[in-house]
């Protein structure tokens, strides 16, 4: 008799669930007749699908070219009329990139090093100094605070070749040239981070902070232990941006460095193929754009969930 009962009761959730779920579905918003995110393929998604179809194969295109390009034999590079893809896929770049590399004094894995030391300072420091910014701005009071964030927009106007200039002039004042702080202090001020975390902090409830100051805790405390795991998608974006400012960059080992120990990936890329023959330096770049791209690649796959969350929550439309 008991068995029987708990079978009924388990028919009886069983049934409650699915019509529980029914109703969630009935009641999901919808935008011009299509449920926001369903769960399932609706005939209503169709629409976007034609549109986002053509904008996915202009997106994916120049990804795969630089992949298959990376994998053709020389008389593919130098064929006419171009091809798209490689008929013959070959690591006869990577072999000629490997080779360039040995005849040079420094090893190659002293620009990895290099790269990555000061890939992994600049991130970190950025998304330090960028949360703390944020944090100031969105939650603090202080005077000229209108004034500072108004100058942090404005920066977010000049490109890095504007100020090549005044950054060289305070960099030499500084004393940090041919170190590995002339590599990583002009890259650690991110106004971008700074105005993405702050719209993101914006959204978090007020009364949050405030029940956190009620039961004792600092302003560092409020920051590390409350803002900062709120804000993790606006975080990974900030390093997503971090990173490739910083992994692509070459005009620091190109102004700032003189030392050739000092120098990274990219700089060390662009002397290998001037200092080779035209037809293998063509080879050497196609294998050398894919080694650099790669890692800004994967890292935004892992992360793209995150992008995604940050732009929808910072006010970017």
């Amino acid at each position: 008799m008991q068995k029987d009962l708990e079978k009924e009761n388990k028919k009886l959730l069983k049934v409650k669930k699915k019509m529980a779920a029914k109703e969630r579905r009935r009641k999901r918003p919808s935008y011009f007749g299509a449920m926001i995110d369903p769960k399932r393929f609706h005939p209503s998604q169709i629409k976007f699908y034609l549109i986002l179809l053509p904008v996915l194969v202009i997106t994916v295109l120049p990804i795969l070219f630089t992949i298959s390009h990376a994998f053709k034999p020389v008389e593919e590079l130098y064929a006419y009329p171009p091809r798209f893809f490689a008929r013959r896929f070959s690591f006869d770049n990577y072999r000629a990139l490997i080779s360039a590399a040995s005849q040079t004094d420094i090893p190659f894995g002293r620009y990895l090093f290099n790269s990555i030391l000061v890939s992994i300072a600049v991130i970190f420091l950025s998304l330090l100094l960028s949360s703390l910014a944020a944090f100031a701005f969105t939650y603090l009071k202080f005077k000229g605070k209108k004034f500072l964030y108004a100058a942090n927009q404005l920066a977010i106007m000049f490109i890095a070749i504007a100020v090549a200039v005044p950054r060289f002039m305070i960099i030499t004042y500084l004393g940090i040239s041919n170190t590995y702080l002339a590599h990583i202090i002009p890259l650690i001020a991110m106004p971008v981070g700074i105005f993405l975390l702050k719209q993101f902090m914006e959204q978090i409830p007020k009364e949050l902070n405030e029940a956190a100051i009620i039961d004792g805790a600092s302003r560092w405390q409020v920051y590390w232990h409350v803002t900062l795991p709120m804000v993790k998608p606006a975080l990974a974006t900030v390093a997503i941006l971090a990173f490739q400012i910083v992994w692509n960059n070459v005009e620091t080992s190109s102004l700032y460095i003189i030392d050739e120990a000092l120098k990274t990936m990219p700089y060390y890329f662009g002397t290998l193929t001037l200092a080779t023959s035209s037809i293998a330096a063509q080879g050497i770049q196609a294998a050398a754009s894919l080694i650099i791209f790669m890692p800004n690649l994967i890292l935004f796959i892992i992360l793209q969930k995150n992008v995604m969350n940050t732009m929808a929550y910072s006010g970017i439309k």
